[in-house]
């Protein structure tokens, strides 16, 4: 497996854990009713915490970045270009690292310029196709 697939495949795993905290944070799964929250149907959520909140949303801004992340990685891949690739990659997946616990912790200017340290890396990617 080349280097570019490997942050594929960590990126994927950061996605499902980014998922997980939206879900378990949201619906406060450690709690016996958050729990059958979450093993039911959720029909009838109950209104999320701040913080259940941000980690919801958290959890949906990494499901929307992983699909630019993923074209442009795969892309580089079968066009052969994922060692120009894998810098910007490195950057956007430490950035997405980074940028989970600080918006879920509610950190507002930082979250943003993690954010945009997240789109460097994914231009990084785009300029190596070019």
């Amino acid at each position: 497996m080349t280097p570019l697939l490997q942050v594929v495949v960590c990126m994927t795993l950061l996605t499902f854990v980014a998922i997980l905290l939206g879900t378990v944070l949201r619906n406060r799964e450690w709690t016996r009713h958050g729990l059958q929250v979450g093993l039911g149907n959720r029909d009838q959520l109950p209104t999320a915490t701040p913080m259940g909140a941000r980690a919801e949303r958290a959890a949906a801004n990494t499901k929307e970045s992983f699909i630019l992340f993923l074209a442009l990685a795969l892309t580089a891949h079968v066009a052969g270009l994922g060692e120009q690739a894998l810098l910007g990659a490195q950057v956007f997946i430490w950035a997405r690292l980074v940028y989970l616990p600080v918006y879920i912790l509610g950190i507002i200017y930082l979250r943003s310029a993690v954010w945009a340290v997240g789109v460097a890396g994914l231009a990084m990617m785009a300029l190596a196709l070019g």
